[in-house]
């Protein structure tokens, strides 16, 4: 039931659309994608999320894994879960998330990829994100996987000070200062 909702939430329109994270997040939570009975009563197995997303109604979602990535894009806990689904248990092959596709695990600076990072290596800082306290990016930079940057626009020095001073320690501005003055 729980596999049938979903699907047919993933094909309406409307207020359909609202409930798919939570769905999504149940099915996932309990594997329920991995053996279900359609509604004609046929018993349908899947050993991959992916495959599970891409095959038919009634025996999969019919959708594509974009299409899921868009839907729960909102929603942390859904995005993490689907992201975990999506890269597959040891001895499967996890460079592809979608072999049918071709579609690439997420890397670099991507939210996927951090949320990913986050749950490997620092969890506090995951349940943080996935609480909606911190945002990926935060985190990443609070755990030391990425550093703070800074942009400001560079037509007025004084907003460029503001700016320094607000990102930066009184011992790293006065570096800066020395180190400007020097290349005059």
């Amino acid at each position: 039931m729980l596999v049938q909702a979903l699907g047919s939430g993933i094909r309406s329109t409307g207020n359909g659309l609202a409930d798919i994270p939570a769905l999504l997040r149940r099915v996932m939570e309990e594997e329920a994608w991995r053996e279900f009975v359609t509604p004609v009563g046929k018993l349908i197995e899947h050993r991959r999320f992916v495959d599970f997303v891409v095959t038919p109604p009634t025996a999969g979602l019919g959708a594509s894994v974009d299409l899921l990535k868009r839907i729960v894009a909102d929603d942390p806990v859904a995005a993490d879960l689907l992201d975990q689904a999506l890269v597959g248990r040891a001895g499967e092959r996890t460079d592809l998330v979608d072999n049918i596709n071709e579609v690439a695990k997420p890397d670099g600076t991507s939210k996927e990829a951090g949320l990913r990072r986050l749950r490997k290596d620092r969890p506090d800082l995951h349940a943080e994100v996935l609480a909606g306290n911190l945002s990926t990016h935060a985190a990443m930079v609070q755990a030391g996987f990425r550093r703070k940057l800074v942009s400001v626009p560079v037509d007025k020095p004084e907003n460029i000070a503001k700016a320094i001073r607000r990102n930066m320690d009184p011992e790293a501005v006065a570096q800066l200062a020395k180190l400007l003055a020097e290349d005059s």
